[in-house]
């Protein structure tokens, strides 16, 4: 969408917003529901501030405050010198289990991935542990990064063992769907989460800063018989992924 039609876009939703809430709160709305309506894809960029206010014949104060309360939420991000983007925030629900790309499809993004590694090999102690296999077994070891719409939100790192997945050519954009074709879909997960800071590496495959908070899960899969058919560990990146919980009383 050209700037100029996301303006009469904001331009529209403005007017529909109550009269008594303080004007940046109804900016922040109008520019929230352009988003949420994909009229700006995750990722796409903004109108600068001062073409905001003058479009808008808004003070620039009122737009900066509305734009900081949209970054503060996530679905904003702001960087000095730079047009303001789009954040690309995805939700997960921690009540069922879906694969990355379900997750992703679900947001109306398009999933892929970069592949970083695919091989065969021993497991190591951590592993050993997590699928409750020997020193003696294999495993296929896999680690890509998780993009959507093509841009990076994960580094993921799955170990399969080899009964299930006897040659990582068997995998293509989707572990779940090569586990699904040989009768081997997990039905059940345990997982946990933990926060850590990126690592140089890990801000290399996720353009952030070193330094920059991610979502860390180690999760394992267990088929009906309880098998443990996988041991996963995604690195999430914090400012693009919410996790979403129900609880009830």
């Amino acid at each position: 969408m050209s700037d100029l039609s996301l303006i009469e876009r904001v331009s529209k939703e403005l007017a529909l917003t109550a009269p008594d809430v303080p004007l940046y709160k109804r900016l922040k709305s109008a520019i929230e529901a352009a988003i949420r309506s994909n009229a700006v894809k995750p990722g796409g960029l903004l109108p600068g501030e001062r073409a905001l206010a003058e479009s808008l014949s808004l003070s620039r104060v009122t737009v900066r405050k509305a734009l900081s309360l949209l970054e503060e939420e996530g679905l904003l991000n702001r960087r000095h010198g730079f047009r303001t983007e789009v954040g690309s925030r995805v939700e997960k629900s921690l009540s069922t289990l879906t694969s990355f790309s379900e997750d992703i499809r679900a947001r109306g993004m398009e999933p892929g991935c970069i592949w970083l590694s695919k091989q065969i090999s021993r497991p190591s102690p951590g592993e050993m542990m997590a699928l409750g296999i020997s020193a003696s077994a294999t495993v296929v070891r896999m680690r890509r990064v998780r993009t959507a719409d093509g841009l990076p939100i994960a580094v993921e790192s799955s170990t399969v063992p080899t009964r299930f997945i006897p040659s990582p050519d068997l995998v293509r954009d989707s572990l779940y769907e090569a586990l699904a074709a040989r009768s081997f879909m997990p039905q059940r997960a345990i997982q946990r989460m933990r926060s850590r800071a990126a690592s140089s590496e890990d801000a290399l495959h996720l353009n952030c800063e070193p330094g920059a908070p991610l979502l860390v899960t180690e999760r394992r899969c267990f088929l009906p018989d309880e098998q443990i058919v996988e041991y996963c560990e995604t690195r999430y990146k914090g400012e693009v992924y919410d996790f979403v919980f129900e609880l009830q009383r």
